[in-house]
């Protein structure tokens, strides 16, 4: 008799529990990620591979000309891990799907006896009255079907980050990842960008679209007490997956 009420205290003390961490969170902005422990500052730290020296015999004495990454003419494209470029994202995708179908069907099936050596009108005398055979089968159906739908999708996002690049691959594709954190007021907005990309995609001013990047994902949201207001109570959402109406 003693075990329900304990078990019935449990699940108060670990409500409680959970209650208390969202209480401690009111009046205090969101905390934002240190990216100290991310695969992009890992990257960065790491010393890169050392280039290749050119041959002495390329280069004259009174040449001004230098053909390394840091010369005015150089390429300053990313290219090595740990290197940063800039990853434009310019999303403007809608769809219109409507389609609309219509079935209809209606048959009619008459028989009369009229004449059958008097057989009719003897009949009609044992039926009740009103009731005759000259219209011995009479028969109708009608059936009628009509579909309509449609879907509406439009998404806009216009977005600038910086990756990093991450990996070079043996066939040197790049793999870069990028994140990015704004705090406004109680607000937090975080965006993510990964995938892979290959050099010659990179822009002279050190960009690529994001329609360039193989595999790519991107996230867009946030947390804060907006978003915290626009999603549904936790007692809300789990009545919704219990109940099944």
């Amino acid at each position: 008799m003693t075990r329900f009420p304990s078990r019935a205290l449990l699940v108060s003390l670990l409500c409680l529990a959970a209650a208390c961490g969202r209480i401690a969170e009111v009046g205090q902005v969101p905390d934002l990620s240190t990216p100290i422990s991310g695969n992009e500052v890992f990257a960065m730290s790491v010393t890169p591979m050392p280039e290749a020296v050119e041959h002495p015999a390329r280069h004259r004495g009174a040449s001004l000309w230098a053909s390394g990454r840091q010369s005015l003419l150089g390429d300053r494209r990313a290219g090595q891990r740990g290197d940063i470029l800039t990853v434009v994202i310019e999303i403007d995708d809608s769809a219109e799907i409507s389609n609309s179908s219509e079935r209809g069907r209606s048959g009619s099936e008459q028989m009369g006896v009229t004449g059958l050596f008097g057989l009719p009108e003897l009949a009609d005398v044992e039926l009740p009255d009103g009731a005759s055979m000259s219209g011995a089968v009479d028969t109708g159906s009608s059936s009628r079907y009509a579909g309509d739908g449609a879907v509406r999708r439009n998404e806009e996002l216009t977005l600038r980050i910086a990756a990093t690049i991450t990996d070079v691959l043996q066939n040197g594709v790049l793999r870069l990842e990028g994140s990015q954190e704004v705090r406004v007021n109680h607000e937090l907005r975080e965006l993510l960008v990964s995938g892979y990309v290959r050099p010659e995609d990179i822009s002279r001013q050190n960009e690529v679209a994001y329609d360039r990047i193989a595999a790519a994902r991107i996230s867009y949201g946030g947390r804060g007490q907006i978003s915290d207001v626009q999603q549904p109570r936790y007692g809300q959402q789990i009545t919704d997956i219990l109940l099944p109406f």
